[in-house]
């Protein structure tokens, strides 16, 4: 089942771009060359021709390669918002998360998870769990991951609660000097600041002076003439 899967990725291969890429991530893994866009065709119709136990199976398969397109193509193929049952999908994304060793993969990947969590938030509870992990990309990957929880405008008690939640787990990590961590931080607060400027406020005016200074100014990029 692989090889007839990879085959159609490989069909795509372009060389001289797989040595761009390899440049470009600083990861040492085989790449292939194949642009991101040939990806999202290629797993759409797959997801539209398999049923979801095939489809953890492919994307297993495709991640055990250890191939930088197979992969992405694996986190794709689990993308989706409606996914019943979900749990196996669920189960899959967060083993891969010890395999984390760069941001395009980890971010394909948490856009994944994103959508397996907007589905069930209670899951928010193991979420939790990565944020004291010993893996630096485990950690981000709860910020990440989280993202969804941004961009409400008008959030129910449930959700706002939430909000605040991951706020906590995000001042956690201010002390954290990686500059990945740091990056996640100001992704997660600028974010917000486009829907809730309040709270990314006193969140900086709490916390900003501890963050690394390229964390706190991108983390306040839409809030101009709002901060002290």
């Amino acid at each position: 089942m692989l090889n007839t899967y990879l085959d159609q990725i490989k069909a795509h291969a372009e060389p001289e771009r797989a040595k761009q890429m390899l440049a470009y991530h600083k990861v040492d893994r085989p790449y292939l060359g194949v642009a991101n866009p040939v990806l999202n065709d290629l797993t759409k119709a797959w997801r539209q021709e398999l049923d979801i136990p095939l489809r953890v199976n492919l994307a297993d398969a495709l991640w055990q390669t250890n191939i930088h397109e197979g992969r992405v193509a694996a986190a794709k193929l689990l993308t989706q918002a409606r996914i019943r049952p979900d749990e196996t999908v669920w189960q899959l994304l967060q083993s891969w998360l010890p395999d984390f060793d760069g941001w395009a993969v980890a971010d394909h990947t948490c856009i994944a998870i994103q959508k397996r969590l907007s589905a069930d938030p209670t899951r928010l509870d193991q979420v939790e769990t990565w944020t004291n992990s010993d893996h630096m990309w485990t950690r981000r990957a709860a910020l990440v991951a989280t993202l969804p929880w941004t961009k409400q405008n008008h959030p129910k008690p449930d959700d706002l609660a939430r909000r605040d939640r991951i706020l906590s787990w995000t001042a956690g990590y201010v002390p954290d000097r990686d500059w990945f961590i740091q990056k996640a931080i100001a992704w997660w607060l600028r974010e917000l600041s486009k829907h809730d400027a309040p709270r990314v406020i006193a969140f900086l005016d709490k916390h900003g002076d501890a963050m690394k200074p390229f964390a706190r100014r991108e983390a306040g990029k839409y809030l101009k003439g709002q901060l002290e």
